[in-house]
């Protein structure tokens, strides 16, 4: 999704915005906001609705804040909000000076609670948690009212403040909205706006003890911000009529310019992963995972460390659209368009992951040559590089057999096969140690085959990627794979939790990896295709300029099939 997409994107959200603005809605505004709570860090699923938000706004010439919606101290950090900021920049959207927190508006919420209690539309209960689901009811049979219920507005007045005063322990009082015990949306059943928590808030301190519910924060701090559109995922679809109540029984018309709606999408699950911020952050605390920015987490940190880059998860996005029915989709798309933008991009450059000594006996024991080799053919205008070539250099085990099967056509004894950019080769004797495992392979070269030379047309059906022993760099690389083994996670069996299907190999480490020269120099920012291996980037943690470290952003081969 382009960051200055003039189109208009094709969505039924967008087409509930088209027709808003026919009938001049709003005043002919569109205002968006992506407000998420910072209690850990976003994930791909976030990704996707700060794309829909500000790529809605951006498409219409609208606004879109970014708002902490920081209303439970408990759980939220200041390194999460951090976090937010810093992966909402990244994916290339910028909330200019539209930043904003719900806690910036603890002393307006907390007079609107009061408006609502003067109307006699609040009152103060003392039910434990326990006795409030007893009364609550059910989906078939209705609730019963509080016997707190019909407490008088000047009790409940005197009660709210003395809250607020921190005169009643945590849990023993909440204010709750007094709406309809018999409802059908169990949300309406007078639900708690207020409850006291003694915590300490990482912006305000230790100035309040009592902390609005999400439900009654979020459609006011909308109201208050002027938001047009307020776009939620389907699981607050039935919190909807609660947010309309709120809007409509509160009075915050020195606020607001209209007033808001919500509307609602399917959220994006993604097969082989979990999109819960409870799940992903039992990974972190149980240490299945090096952190929040583990390169398999599906977070965006992870993502970006594993070489994720935002154009490709903007592309993902656009592409998977908007719907109102919930859907898996499958992992491969994501990989599918992190290839399509790396293959363009990527500069190609050789890496041996499992090296293989090879002497070139014929060639000159002191001779160094530069070949030209292409960055990337894909890419016009991207040059050449020049890369070290001598007597001795390294090949993938897996290059080499010495029993081939049939259409094996790398490197056998007696076969021969094109180095690339450099010279056919044949195998001539193959070195073992006193176990039999193989540790060199003799051979010698054609001179009159180099690449770029009339003999170079002499075709063979092996190429093979290579780097000089003298030259060549040292690094670790980190292959990653699915960190669960099913492709639904979460449907978890009976007696076992999502937990059970985490995949034990999803990490592999290879620390004997040699690479050409010219990645040595690479920074967090690259990124590269190693011939026939993948693509790779600097690890943006653990990578140092003498102990280079690459993560496997995603193997070559595509399984994602284009549905017709």
């Amino acid at each position: 999704m382009s960051l200055n997409n003039t189109e208009i994107p094709v969505n039924f959200i967008q087409n509930i915005i088209t027709e808003d603005l026919k009938a001049a809605k709003n005043n002919s505004r569109v205002h968006t906001r992506f407000p998420p709570e910072p209690n850990g860090y976003l994930h791909i699923g976030h990704a996707k609705s700060i794309c829909l938000n500000f790529g809605l706004a951006n498409a219409n010439g609208g606004l879109c804040n970014l708002r902490m919606d920081d209303t439970n101290p408990s759980k939220e950090e200041e390194e999460f909000v951090e976090s937010i900021k810093t992966d909402v920049k990244w994916l290339g959207y910028d909330w200019e000076d539209r930043m904003y927190f719900a806690s910036d508006y603890f002393e307006k919420l907390y007079q609107y609670a009061v408006q609502l209690i003067q109307a006699g539309k609040a009152y103060v209960c003392d039910l434990s948690a326990e006795q409030m689901r007893e009364y609550r009811g059910t989906l078939t049979e209705p609730g019963k009212n509080s016997p707190y219920r019909d407490r008088s507005v000047e009790e409940n007045l005197d009660l709210f403040n003395r809250m607020r005063a921190g005169e009643f322990a945590s849990g023993t009082k909440v204010l709750r909205a007094k709406i309809d015990m018999t409802s059908g949306n169990l949300n309406m059943r007078d639900p708690v706006i207020y409850r006291i928590m003694f915590a300490h808030h990482h912006r305000t301190g230790d100035a309040w003890c009592i902390y609005p519910m999400y439900d009654f924060a979020h459609p006011l701090s909308d109201a208050i911000e002027n938001i047009t559109h307020s776009i939620c995922t389907l699981e607050f679809a039935d919190h909807r009529p609660l947010y309309d109540w709120l809007v409509e029984n509160v009075d915050y018309s020195d606020m607001a310019d209209g007033r808001p709606h919500q509307y609602e999408f399917a959220r994006l699950n993604l097969s082989y992963t979990v999109m819960s911020k409870r799940k992903l952050k039992l990974l972190v605390e149980e240490n299945h995972v090096t952190g929040w920015d583990d390169p398999r987490m599906p977070t965006i940190s992870g993502l970006r460390r594993r070489g994720y880059t935002p154009e490709s998860i903007r592309d993902f996005c656009e592409r998977i659209g908007v719907a109102k029915a919930s859907s898996l989709v499958d992992k491969a798309l994501l990989e599918h368009c992190i290839r399509e933008d790396l293959n363009a991009r990527a500069t190609r450059a050789m890496a041996v992951v499992k090296p293989l000594k090879l002497v070139l006996e014929n060639y000159p024991e002191d001779q160094v040559e530069f070949l030209p080799i292409e960055n990337n053919p894909e890419q016009e205008g991207s040059g050449m590089r020049n890369v070290p070539f001598s007597r001795e250099i390294y090949i993938e085990q897996d290059d080499f057999m010495e029993d081939p099967p049939n259409k094996f056509f790398r490197l056998a004894p007696g076969k021969e096969v094109r180095l690339k950019g450099a010279y056919i080769i044949k195998c001539e004797e193959v070195i073992k140690d006193e176990n039999g495992n193989i540790t060199e392979l003799r051979c010698t070269y054609d001179p009159e085959t180099r690449s770029g030379l009339p003999g170079s047309a002499r075709k063979v059906k092996g190429v093979l990627h290579w780097v000089s022993v003298l030259h060549g760099i040292q690094a670790e690389v980190r292959l990653y794979e699915d960190l669960f083994t099913k492709e639904q996670p979460d449907m978890e069996e009976e007696g076992s939790d999502f937990r059970a299907n985490i995949n034990p190999d999803s990490l592999a480490i290879i620390q004997s990896c040699i690479v050409e020269p010219i990645l040595a120099t690479a920074t967090k920012d690259d990124r590269f295709q190693f011939m026939r291996q993948g693509y790779f980037c600097i690890d943006s943690v653990d990578s140092k300029p003498h102990q280079l470290v690459f993560n496997r952003i995603v193997s070559l081969k595509d399984s994602y099939v284009k549905v017709k």
